[in-house]
């Protein structure tokens, strides 16, 4: 089991550190790419993301962070707490935003591996989930 949680953070470690990447490179200016047009309701969602001027870069910093923590095996339950939210407003918004069965293939993935590498990590939740 351990191989199999190891595996999971590894591969939510590079979905976030690519990717992020390549949106902060993009909120930057440094990097463009061409994407298909989104329905109105998430081309809405993205509008007021980026419309906001400083939220898009700090998810994209955020995501980044995460994922070479992830990557690298410094303070991974920390990076698992905080990119969590990420991860559910990711599979959120592919399920409630984008039409389509196969928009949902990487956000469950990511979901899945979210909560595997979690996993691990139960004994130290634990604290945070007990009450006083």
């Amino acid at each position: 089991m351990a191989k199999v949680q190891s595996v999971a953070r590894i591969v939510l470690g590079l979905i976030y550190f690519i990717f992020g990447g390549m949106g902060l490179a993009m909120a930057l200016g440094l990097y463009h790419a061409a994407f298909p047009p989104l329905p109105p309701k998430a081309e809405a969602f993205m509008t007021g993301m980026m419309g906001s001027g400083y939220f898009f870069i700090l998810l994209k910093m955020t995501e980044t962070t995460c994922g070479f923590l992830l990557l690298t095996g410094i303070a991974v339950p920390l990076a698992l707490v905080i990119i969590a939210s990420v991860t559910l407003n990711i599979y959120c918004f592919n399920l409630f935003l984008m039409p389509g069965l196969q928009n949902l293939l990487l956000p469950s993935v990511m979901v899945f591996c979210q909560i595997t590498a979690m996993s691990a990590y139960w004994h130290k939740y634990r604290q945070l989930l007990a009450g006083r």
